[in-house]
């Protein structure tokens, strides 16, 4: 019976050891994926959702499920880190005169405050007047130290980088064609449309942006971005699209996110850096943000993704708004942007589809909005002074940027609409509201 007693302990010991290794194993693997989830994010965002919706449902979700969504899409695709590297944060003081309530009137009724919040589907707003924090919010359970994402509002910011890029000449010239940098581009509908056309969305490319069809080019993207080999597919789909019958580059303005991942191409091609190391390099680590981000990556390391992607907390994206508002002035002094680069942003195009009755000198730029509630709609304060002169990242569900420099102002918004772009008077309402904000602080 010994034998047998022994052997029946030695197999209960081995069992345990390689119980234990499996443990070990795990340990390692999870310390290779960092205890974030992602490879050298740190500190942990807050909160860290434990059970996470399907990424490739993002435009269907519910808005409970977007709010941990949108939160937690840093760990839902690859990603790379943009991180502060140790830098002193930019001080945002605490304004004196602080943003308590407003009142703005939309389809003859009288809002406040807390109803902007309500209506808007606030998950999380900032107010900065004169570089200091006039307002501060945090709705669903958000922190300070949430990572949102931020859908399209990433193309403003890959934006400002190929400005920098230009001030640098690893941009030649925005009047290159993109193939130059991208050469997988050659012999497609691409090969011809120049940098300034691509960031205009004016390259006369078909592609369908409906959000709520599933069988719209831009849910196909989405559907690539939750497979195995992100970058091959998304790549083949950007590639595949044709160009409208007759409408050469230039002549045509229609909003296309997949344009807007090859931008992000020509930046990583022409700088030899992803997008977030890009940004850690010039932005991140030397205007001093205060929390690392990250950056939504199809190859971790070598491909982000361009059309959006941007993952930072709320003070952050301020901080980003009030470099873009200095003219991309680092605190030292020096100049990072080309000194028109702002104004050249911001200078509508006026090709076919961007002039409208709200938008009558263009509503789009090097991928930033001019927002405006058309001239007959029942909104107060429609226009101020100053109004014209607001510049907006804006992505689908509310997320936005509002710089206004002649007020020295700067507006966050995290939200989680219903549906990704309607109704259209949720825009209006961003627009009047941020002309209300405008008027409150200046008095």
């Amino acid at each position: 019976m010994r034998p047998i007693t022994i052997k029946k302990s030695f197999n209960a010991l081995s069992i345990l050891a390689l119980a234990l290794a499996a443990l070990a194993g795990a340990a390692q693997a999870a310390d290779s994926q960092g205890a974030c989830g992602v490879p050298g994010l740190e500190p942990c965002p807050q909160p860290f959702d434990k059970v996470l919706p399907a990424a490739k449902d993002m435009l269907t979700w519910d808005q409970d499920t977007r709010v941990v969504g949108f939160r937690n899409t840093y760990r839902l695709y690859g990603g790379d880190v943009f991180a502060p590297r140790g830098a002193t944060p930019y001080p945002l003081p605490q304004a004196s005169h602080k943003l308590s309530d407003m009142h703005y009137q939309l389809a003859g009724k009288t809002h406040n405050l807390a109803d902007y919040l309500a209506n808007q589907s606030v998950t999380g707003l900032l107010v900065l007047k004169d570089g200091k924090i006039a307002y501060e919010h945090y709705g669903k359970g958000n922190t300070p130290q949430t990572l949102w994402t931020s859908r399209s509002v990433a193309k403003s910011v890959v934006s400002v980088l190929v400005g920098i890029a230009v001030k640098e000449g690893k941009i030649h010239s925005l009047d290159d064609r993109i193939s130059r940098y991208v050469p997988e581009l050659e012999g497609s509908e691409w090969q011809d449309v120049t940098l300034q056309q691509l960031l205009q969305h004016t390259s006369g490319v078909v592609w369908d942006e409906n959000y709520a069809s599933k069988d719209s080019d831009f849910s196909h993207m989405t559907q690539c971005e939750a497979t195995a080999d992100p970058y091959h597919c998304v790549l083949d789909l950007v590639r595949s699209v044709k160009r409208k019958p007759g409408v050469k580059p230039g002549e045509v303005w229609s909003y296309n996110t997949g344009g807007a991942w090859l931008v992000g191409r020509v930046l990583e091609n022409a700088t030899g850096m992803t997008i977030a190391e890009y940004l850690q390099n010039r932005v991140w680590s030397r205007y001093g943000m205060q929390q690392a981000g990250v950056w939504h990556a199809l190859v971790p390391g070598k491909v982000d993704m361009g059309g959006h992607g941007f993952n930072a907390t709320l003070r952050d994206w301020g901080r980003f708004g009030q470099f873009v508002l200095s003219g991309g002035q680092l605190p030292q002094g020096e100049k990072l942007l080309p000194d028109d680069w702002i104004a050249r942003s911001t200078h509508w195009t006026q090709a076919k589809g961007s002039v409208t009755t709200a938008a009558p000198k263009g509503q789009y730029g090097y991928q930033w909005w001019y927002n405006a509630p058309a001239p007959d709609s029942d909104a107060e304060p429609k226009r101020t002074a100053t109004s014209d002169q607001t510049f907006w990242a804006l992505g689908i569900f509310g997320q936005s940027i509002a710089i206004n420099p002649a007020e020295r102002l700067v507006v966050v918004q995290w939200s989680t609409w219903k549906n990704a772009e309607s109704p259209g008077s949720l825009y209006d309402e961003q627009a009047v509201f941020v002309n209300a904000v405008a008027k409150a602080l200046s008095q």
